[in-house]
């Protein structure tokens, strides 16, 4: 039987933190709750997750700093909660690397089906023999993506791309030359319960860039087309 996976939930509200790990528990997740970030932090330093809950607003350590330390040491995928008025804030987590949002109030069913979505973006196939691994290995010039490990080289150099960021460049580099509007990206990267507007997609891309011009920077290769979207410039 295939081991659930665990969950980190960091909320500085204690009902919040109750109610969600019930509700996770229920599914049959294993959830760890903190309070605040900084406890958040050094448990997930010493014993990663599958999968990170973080409350932007929180004492000590907002979940915005927490994500930025995360992505220092990993790409797990993080679903952020925030409240509605915070427009601003949720642009810029999705520039740092965040994978999801819910706003709050929220219901703990929508809460359980975005985990399961993220979750399933995210895991390895079933089943699979080395052949079949070499396959699905993507190389388009100085780019080498990796689905079934999840990662991505340029150049022999390692990039470290979000679960989102990684769907989005293997739906553009799959079909170099070909135009992927947004919607298509969005169904690329995203479950079809969940919906996020055009700004999401822009955000991700942005963040993108900027992770593989620091590895090259001259990197150009994901092609805005204004008003159109997005492709994966032919070598």
């Amino acid at each position: 039987m295939k081991e659930k996976s665990t969950i980190a939930l960091v909320d500085d509200e204690r009902n919040i933190l109750t109610s969600l790990r019930m509700a996770l528990e229920a599914e049959g997740y294993k959830v760890r709750t903190y309070g605040d970030g900084v406890s958040a932090l050094e448990a997930l330093t010493e014993e990663p997750a599958d999968l990170g809950i973080f409350d932007i607003k929180m004492p000590r350590m907002d979940g915005m700093e927490l994500l930025r330390r995360v992505r220092q040491q990993s790409a797990m995928p993080v679903i952020f909660l925030t409240s509605k008025d915070e427009e601003i804030d949720e642009l810029f987590g999705l520039k740092m690397g965040a994978d999801d949002y819910i706003a709050k109030p929220f219901s703990q069913r929508l809460i359980v089906e975005r985990v399961k979505a993220v979750l399933r973006r995210v895991a390895p196939k079933d089943g699979t023999t080395t052949e079949d691994e070499a396959k699905r290995v993507l190389e388009r010039g100085k780019l080498k993506l990796d689905p079934e490990r999840h990662t991505c080289h340029w150049d022999n150099k390692a990039v470290t791309l979000t679960v989102t960021e990684f769907l989005l460049l293997q739906a553009l580099a799959q079909r170099p030359g070909f135009v992927k509007s947004r919607d298509n990206l969005m169904d690329a990267a995203y479950d079809d319960q969940v919906y996020v507007d055009d700004r999401t997609i822009d955000s991700h891309i942005k963040r993108m860039r900027k992770k593989f011009r620091q590895v090259d920077p001259e990197f150009d290769s994901i092609e805005t087309l204004y008003g159109v979207g997005y492709r994966y410039r032919e070598a």
